[in-house]
């Protein structure tokens, strides 16, 4: 069996395993990406964040869904599975060939297999088989397996009715009906989606409110708009029993209701890739969540084998997973690093998109800070009613009453994911709410949405 002695070895594709690499291979070290996959670029590429989003613009394109507040139904159009799978893959072997193209590029040896320690300082890797071709000796290892929807047995998953949202992207059709299981990210996100087709969608979830924890105004204004495209959300419903009855799922819950549709996809969580991984031949031990507990600097009980992405928990997001990658290569070998940033956006990409970054109200209220809200709403705004989008739509600044120091930005509507980092770098340098006042924003813009919720709140105070 071949041998192989690198300088870094990143275990998993994905965006915390690809910025390592790349990092690693910047300081002109020796380095090897294991990816189970065909190609690189782990869940993130081949069935999570670039896929969904893919399917999401293939939508609003094809439905020519932002047209609609002009023309109204006469616009729309019958898209096939067959539409959307094709602007899918065109992205995705996009995606892949410009990875490929990076690890050439860059000296980065990629290899398709499984790995697994036999040593903390010897891994195996295996074929999609199970059988061991190859042994890599290394200085330094990164575990980025990322993670996969979270499937319990006594859910019967299948490839047609009941799914998960790997399986969801494989489905033949566009069902007339759907039920999602879960309120979280990836349920709200789907369930737009589909919604958006003109499927009857059905959220359950044992919460109040779809995506609780965002700040409670934002996720009221994305209900309304989700209910105007017909989604429903059916709060407090915990699931007891799912099936398959012919060609439906039917889910029955604790208080007796029954719910039943063509297709089901149960959201409800995700679990870390970890299971195959030999961490037993290690001092590693997950935590009671099933993650990898790392320090700060991304090193696991193993100083040489560090952690990053899903496989660690929180935030697990592409953008913090890319970062925290890059900061590995960095300690792993000496190089100047920083803290791993505490503020950063979070971006969800239903329809209408949220992102938000810094404090929510109610986070605000529970510390008894002094602040104060400036609010522009899309209807205010002249892009919006230019671009056809929905009058569901807000920029929220969250400010101190006194300092006027910025707090917190949530922003629900059209190019939310975009404008929301004109905020972020605002926030980083402590600029005031006057900030956005003193300074011109092109017209028309959506981004001219922050200098009219900055006057909004300076005339509150003024008042």
């Amino acid at each position: 069996m071949e041998t192989r002695q690198v300088d870094f070895v990143a275990i998993g594709g994905g965006p915390a395993g690809h910025c390592a690499a790349m990092q690693a291979a910047k300081l002109g070290k020796k380095v090897l990406l294991i990816e189970r996959n065909l190609v690189p670029g782990g869940n993130c590429l081949n069935s999570g964040t670039i896929p969904s989003k893919s399917l999401r613009e293939a939508i609003l394109d094809l439905s020519r869904y932002n047209e609609r507040s002009f023309y109204g139904s006469s616009c729309v159009t019958d898209i096939t599975i067959g539409d959307l799978n094709y602007r899918l893959n065109t992205v995705l072997e996009g995606e892949r060939a410009v990875l490929l193209r990076q690890y050439k590029k860059n000296g980065i040896a990629f290899v398709r297999g499984e790995g697994h320690f036999l040593t903390p300082n010897l891994l195996e890797v295996c074929d999609e088989s199970g059988k061991p071709f190859l042994h890599v000796e290394s200085e330094k290892f990164l575990v980025s397996t990322g993670s996969e929807p979270r499937n319990p047995l006594h859910v019967p998953f299948d490839d047609e009715v009941i799914l998960d949202s790997t399986r969801l992207l494989s489905i033949d059709r566009i069902p007339k009906t759907m039920l999602v299981l879960g309120g979280g990210v990836i349920g709200a996100e789907y369930a737009s989606f589909f919604a958006a087709l003109g499927t009857k969608v059905e959220v359950l979830d044992k919460k109040k409110r779809l995506l609780p924890d965002l700040d409670a105004e934002i996720g009221i204004h994305l209900q309304v708009g989700l209910q105007e495209i017909g989604l429903v959300f059916h709060p407090k419903k915990i699931p007891d029993k799912i099936e398959r009855i012919g060609d439906q799922a039917r889910v029955h819950c604790e208080d007796g209701s029954v719910f039943q549709a063509e297709v089901l996809l149960y959201a409800l969580g995700r679990t870390a890739n970890v299971q195959n991984l030999g961490l037993p031949k290690t001092k590693i031990i997950t935590n009671p969540r099933g993650y990898i507990p790392v320090n700060a600097f991304f090193q696991t009980e193993e100083s040489h084998i560090y952690a990053a992405g899903d496989v660690i928990g929180y935030p697990a997001l592409a953008s913090t997973s890319s970062e925290q990658g890059r900061l590995v290569a960095l300690h792993a070998f000496g190089e100047k690093t920083h803290p791993f940033p505490t503020f950063y956006p979070l971006g969800i990409y239903t329809i209408p998109e949220i992102s938000t970054c810094g404090y929510t109200e109610e986070e605000l209220k529970h510390n008894n800070i002094f602040y104060e809200v400036g609010r522009a709403y899309y209807y205010e705004i002249a892009r919006s009613h230019i671009a056809g989008s929905s009058h569901i739509g807000l920029f929220k600044i969250l400010f101190h009453k006194e300092t006027l120091e910025v707090l917190g930005i949530h922003i629900v509507g059209r190019n939310a994911t975009e404008n929301i980092h004109t905020g972020q770098v605002a926030m980083s340098f402590g600029a005031k709410l006057d900030y956005f006042v003193n300074h011109v924003f092109n017209y028309p813009t959506f981004a001219e949405g922050y200098r009219i919720a900055a006057l909004n709140g300076l005339n509150k105070i003024s008042a």
